[in-house]
């Protein structure tokens, strides 16, 4: 018998499904129920290939979680992987049905792989890691805020604001670190990852949390699913500069500033940077090459459950 492919369109309130090489259709509430109906609906975990859908904010996560108990092989897709999929098939119509039997349609042409469903603590430090850097971006623009203000309440309100939000980040870095240290392999994964110098806890966290396949990659791997992997541009005799994209942006945002200290404080990285600065790299791109680096060495740090050493001269 085929294998089934599932392909679902996500929405707050309902969820498309559609079932390949049956053609069937249907609409589910995007609720407890309708997510048990939806379950009985697919049918045995065994004949299933995949469940494919595009993650959407929050409204996906109920999915997944009920998918993932059911013992189905879950695929989340990229939407504009997805949109570019529909271009290709020169599909126009933009309705939830014929967005679920796109994804289905894209789920067994390209035979997606089906990926491990994050846990609970990864969840729980994924929003975790969410809050604060929509405070620290608060923070910057109260600070930005406090160089006009000319009223003098205005700036005590300014003042008072900073210190909440400076309160705020502390509190969500304190359960961070409470929540790394329930766990063993998160506690053991992210000492490995401090000693690196260069990195702190908030920074080790943040890394464990936006790439937890650390450990599981060789190093091309890793530095592409941190978008640090250069991507060449040739074709027949030109050749342009090559230059990352894709990846994972709130990753290379956490790793920027730890490669800035890592490349005055870390030994090693330190001379990476000097030796590609003085063969005239520009400075961002010397920069960028120390995050890939960064990213690397902690992959195979964690794959040989090992701490960082400074390479003795």
């Amino acid at each position: 018998m085929d294998k089934v492919t599932i392909g679902i369109d996500v929405s707050k309130d309902h969820l498309d499904a559609h079932r390949l090489p049956d053609g069937a259709a249907s609409k589910f509430a995007n609720t407890k129920s309708g997510l048990t109906r939806l379950i009985r609906w697919i049918g045995c975990g065994s004949s299933v290939a995949r469940v494919v859908f595009e993650p959407t904010g929050r409204y996906h996560l109920q999915l997944e979680r009920h998918l993932d108990t059911a013992g189905l092989p879950v695929v989340k897709v990229n939407p504009r992987q997805a949109k570019r999929f529909a271009q290709s098939l020169g599909v126009r119509a933009k309705t939830d049905r014929a967005d679920a039997a796109m994804l289905a349609r894209m789920g067994a042409a390209l035979a997606l792989a089906p990926q491990p469903v994050r846990s609970e603590i990864l969840q729980d430090l994924n929003d975790l890691m969410a809050a604060r850097r929509a405070m620290v971006k608060d923070r910057t623009a109260a600070k930005n805020r406090a160089n006009g203000l000319r009223l003098a309440l205005l700036a005590r309100l300014n003042r008072m604001r900073l210190a909440r939000i400076e309160a705020e980040l502390a509190a969500i870095d304190k359960a961070i670190l409470e929540i790394i240290e329930t766990d063993p392999d998160l506690r053991a994964r992210h000492k490995i990852l401090v000693s690196i110098s260069g990195i702190s806890e908030v920074t080790a966290a943040a890394i464990l949390t936006m790439m937890p396949e650390l450990g599981q990659l060789d190093r091309k791997q890793a530095a592409s699913l941190a978008g640090l992997a250069p991507v060449t541009r040739q074709s027949g005799r030109w050749t342009g500069k090559a230059f990352i994209q894709g990846g994972r942006a709130a990753l290379r945002q956490a790793l920027y500033m730890p490669a800035i200290v890592a490349c005055r404080f870390n030994p090693d990285l330190k001379a990476k940077y000097d030796q590609l600065v003085t063969a005239g790299k520009p400075p961002k791109l010397a920069i960028t090459a120390i995050m890939r680096k960064l990213i690397v060495l902690a992959n195979a740090l964690i794959r040989d459950n090992r701490y960082w050493q400074a390479s003795r001269a």
